[in-house]
C-alpha cells in the first residue's frame, strides 16, 4: 500500500486545500484515487502497536499519552484540517454501530500514539458529523484519510491489516518530512489536568480561603466576559448554595420543616443542607413533594430552586435525570 501526494504542488495547494476539503471536494482536488505498492525508505511504525486493525486489540494504558483527538463539529473539523500545515493529520472515520470501524480507529490511534507527536489522529463519528464524510467523499466506514498541508488522500476504506496500516502511516510520515512538516503535536491533555482559566482559578482560590464573596465576584466576572461559560455558571450556583447554608443549623431547619410541611423556606433550607451533605435524592424528593403540594403561585418558585439544584449536581447525573422526569410529570 502507498499514498501519492505531489510535494511539488505543496505551495500552490496549501492555501486552497482547506476550502476544498470543507466543500467536499476531496476526490477532485489532488487526491490519489488508489493506494499502490509501498514507498521506499518510509519511516517504520511498529505494526504490533496496533496488534490488528481488523482484530480486537488490547486496551490503552490509562496513563499513557495519546494523540487521538475527537472531532465533533464543523469548526473542529476545519481546525484539524488547518493543523495539517504543521504535520500529518489522520482522520479516522467511524460509527458506534460499526465494530470494524471502531477496531480500525483503535488501530490508527495506537500507531499514531507510537509516533509520539509526529502526527495526530482526528477521530470522527460520522453519525454526529456527516459533513466530514461528505467532505472526503466517503460513503461508508471504516475509512481513513491522511491530510498533509491541507491536501487529503484516502488511506483505507474498509478493514485492513495492522501491517498494511503501519506501512501506509509510515509513508505518510515520509511524505510529511518531504513537505517539511515535522509535526511536534502535543498530546491530549485530560480534562482533570487542564489548567483552570485565570478567573476560575481565582474563584477556586477564594473558596479555599473561605471567601465566598471573592469566589462569587470572580465567577460573575468570568460570566460577564463569556456569557456562554457553563463552568463559571455552575461554579456560581455552587457558591450560592454554600452561601445559603453557611449559617444554617440542620436540627433547627429540620424541626421547622417537620412542624410545617408547607413552610417553603424551611423546605428549601433542608434541601440545600441535604445536597451539601451528599443526600441528593432526599433533597430532590423533598422539593418534588413540596412542588405537588403548594398552590399555583408558589410552584414557579419551587421549580426554580429545583432547577438550580439540578445544575449543581449535573444534568447527566442519573438522580437528576430521574428527578427532572418526575418534575416534568408533575407539571402536566
Amino acid at each position: 500500500m502507498s499514498i501519492i501526494f505531489d510535494p511539488a504542488d505543496r505551495g500552490a495547494s496549501q492555501n486552497a486545500a482547506q476550502g476544498n476539503v470543507a466543500q467536499g471536494g476531496a476526490a477532485q482536488n489532488g487526491v490519489a484515487p488508489e493506494i499502490p505498492a509501498s514507498v521506499r525508505n518510509a519511516m517504520e511504525l511498529n505494526p504490533n502497536a496496533a496488534q490488528s486493525a481488523g482484530e480486537q486489540g488490547g486496551e490503552q494504558t490509562p496513563s499513557a499519552p495519546t494523540w487521538r483527538y475527537e472531532v465533533n463539529t464543523p469548526e473542529e473539523f476545519q481546525k484539524f484540517v488547518q493543523l495539517s500545515s504543521q504535520g500529518a493529520v489522520i482522520f479516522a472515520l467511524y460509527a458506534p454501530h460499526s465494530p470494524s470501524s471502531l477496531q480500525m480507529l483503535e488501530g490508527v490511534q495506537k500507531l499514531v500514539d507510537s509516533a509520539a507527536g509526529s502526527m495526530i489522529c482526528a477521530a470522527v463519528d460520522v453519525t454526529k458529523l456527516p459533513e466530514a464524510a461528505q467532505a472526503f467523499g466517503v460513503s461508508g466506514v471504516p475509512a481513513g484519510v491522511a491530510v498533509l498541508a491541507g491536501r487529503p488522500a484516502p488511506i483505507y476504506t474498509g478493514p485492513v491489516s495492522a501491517e498494511d496500516l503501519g506501512d501506509v502511516l509510515s509513508q505518510v510520515l515520509q511524505l510529511a518530512a518531504q513537505y517539511q512538516l515535522p509535526g511536534g503535536f502535543d498530546p491530549v491533555v485530560p480534562e482533570d489536568e487542564k489548567p483552570l482559566p485565570p478567573l476560575h482559578a481565582e474563584a477556586v482560590a477564594a473558596l479555599d480561603r473561605g471567601d465566598l464573596e471573592g469566589a462569587r465576584a470572580a465567577y460573575r466576572k468570568a460570566i460577564a466576559e463569556n456569557p456562554g461559560d457553563k463552568e463559571a455558571k455552575l461554579g456560581l450556583e455552587q457558591v450560592e448554595l454554600l452561601s445559603r447554608v453557611k449559617d444554617l443549623d440542620m436540627a433547627t431547619e429540620r424541626a421547622a420543616a417537620a412542624a410545617d410541611p408547607m413552610n417553603i423556606e424551611a423546605a428549601f433550607n433542608v434541601a440545600d443542607l441535604d445536597l451539601v451533605g451528599g443526600h441528593v435524592e432526599d433533597s430532590y424528593n423533598r422539593l418534588l413533594r413540596l412542588f405537588s403540594a403548594v398552590g399555583p403561585d408558589d410552584k414557579a418558585r419551587v421549580r426554580e430552586r429545583l432547577v438550580q439544584l439540578f445544575d449543581v449536581v449535573g444534568a447527566s447525573d442519573p438522580r437528576t435525570v430521574k428527578a427532572r422526569a418526575a418534575l416534568t410529570m408533575a407539571l402536566f
